[in-house]
């Protein structure tokens, strides 16, 4: 596409964009006040004694599992830059990638997807001397994965009738598995456009986006539902028993949506918010909150502070660390 051609599609998009800037705002600031509202009456209603007495009973051998799976989880999401560094022109070792990855995650997870995914991104790969382009390309391929990845295993739980919707919901059990239809056949469109697309790269908001081989796209895919499968087996672990892991995946997948919505970094009360709404009837809520709270700690907080001196470790060997830069 010549730049006059996208300087023409962008006026021709223009009013669509403006409409929808006209009603996001509103919209978002309408769904974080019935937020509030519905925290507000869970606070009120909570035993926070049997919050507190749930917290102290914790057994060490499930913090450690649960520990454990999170930090398999960082590394899974770190090695979805492993992908990008397949279409790069940049010699980038594992040793190189995975501590960006590991470090944009939980930056990702607990200020927002733009300080953690893209802005630390790109000051750590610049510092190691990755070019604006590449960056981008690795960028795209790890968006890709986690979002597509997301897709299949939503799609799969949704469609299945695994999660029921408590009545009353605007969004009923029926709506919920037409949901996940519909992410099965975008996932089965990406693996397609991968196949047989002829254009193999693209631009998503500012994103750059290179289609990657069938092969390879299958193992985005699979990486990107075995990190959000790892997500929920840390909850699934600091929950009640009585609880069936499906039901919990169900939860958080349904729960990513709505953090996508309000904007709030790390999802701060909109996690708790619905899966109390979802499995109150399953558990009781100072149950639900503990294990809620203990996860927050746990794949949160802890690799916050642990990447904090990761990051200045990386920062001050950058100049070690750093490669020839090549033309992207």
């Amino acid at each position: 596409m010549s730049h006059a051609e996208a300087h023409s599609g962008s006026h021709t998009e223009h009013p669509g964009k403006s409409r929808w800037s006209r009603w996001k705002r509103p919209l978002t600031m309408l769904f974080f006040l019935a937020l509030i509202v519905l925290l507000t009456m869970l606070a009120e209603r909570l035993e926070w004694d049997e919050v507190f007495n749930t917290l102290a009973d914790f057994k060490v051998r499930t913090l450690v599992i649960a520990s454990g799976l999170t930090l398999l989880s960082f590394l899974v999401y770190a090695s979805f830059d492993l992908i990008g560094r397949t279409y790069i022109r940049q010699d980038l070792t594992w040793k190189q990638i995975l501590p960006v990855g590991i470090i944009s995650y939980a930056f990702n997870l607990n200020l927002s997807a733009w300080v953690g995914g893209i802005a630390m991104r790109y000051r750590l790969y610049s510092r190691l001397g990755v070019s604006k382009g590449n960056i981008a390309k690795i960028l795209g391929l790890s968006l890709a994965t986690n979002w597509f990845g997301y897709m299949v295993i939503a799609g799969a739980v949704f469609s299945s009738g695994l999660v029921r919707m408590p009545p009353g919901w605007k969004l009923s059990s029926g709506a919920l598995q037409g949901v996940g239809v519909l992410l099965l056949i975008v996932s089965a469109g990406y693996l397609a456009a991968c196949r047989f697309s002829k254009r193999r790269e693209w631009a998503i908001r500012g994103i750059e986006i290179d289609l990657p081989s069938l092969r390879m796209a299958v193992l985005q895919l699979a990486l990107g539902a075995l990190n959000w499968s790892l997500m929920a087996a840390v909850i699934f672990t600091l929950l009640p028993s009585k609880l069936d892991y499906p039901l919990v995946l169900g939860v958080l997948l349904i729960s990513a949506i709505a953090g996508v919505i309000t904007h709030i970094p790390a999802g701060l009360g909109v996690l708790e918010a619905v899966f109390v709404a979802l499995l109150q009837h399953e558990v009781s809520r100072g149950s639900l909150v503990a294990g809620l709270l203990a996860y927050r700690a746990i794949y949160f907080i802890l690799p916050l502070l642990i990447t904090l001196v990761m990051y200045l470790v990386v920062e001050a060997k950058a100049k070690s660390l750093r490669i020839s830069k090549k033309p992207s």
